[in-house]
């Protein structure tokens, strides 16, 4: 192991300048601390350490060096994208990202149709193919 040749965590993240998001539903889950680097607030969403929840993206206040981890990301319903000059926005790509990787197994997106439109069949449902 080279020293030095660590991974940059904001890797995994796509940076929104100035965005802040705004849970208009309830249920959504944030987290905050200070943190004084961005690195920091990313690394620990990536690992969901100390989070009762999945971070799906987090919020960093360039102004208090504050982290908010968040449940949820711009593509979620019930949140809304709020222009602030306080905030940068870094969502995981995981979950932003429309690539699907060899069979898709780990894919995190939101397209549900098919190439062709066709409305793609929910995970719980065995109809109209069996898994």
């Amino acid at each position: 192991e080279g020293k030095g040749k660590r991974r940059n965590p904001l890797h995994d993240f796509k940076k929104t300048g100035e965005l802040m998001l705004i849970k208009v539903n309830k249920t959504l889950e944030v987290k905050t601390k200070l943190l004084n680097t961005t690195e920091q607030c990313a690394k620990r969403c990536s690992r969901n350490k100390g989070l009762s929840f999945t971070c799906r993206a987090f919020a960093y206040d360039r102004v208090t060096k504050r982290c908010h981890w968040l449940s949820f990301n711009s593509l979620t319903n019930g949140v809304r994208k709020k222009q602030d000059h306080a905030f940068d926005l870094y969502e995981k790509k995981d979950y932003v990202r429309n690539c699907i990787i060899g069979k898709g197994a780990e894919y995190k997106g939101t397209i549900s149709v098919t190439k062709s439109g066709i409305q793609c069949q929910a995970w719980n449902s065995m109809i109209p193919h069996e898994h």
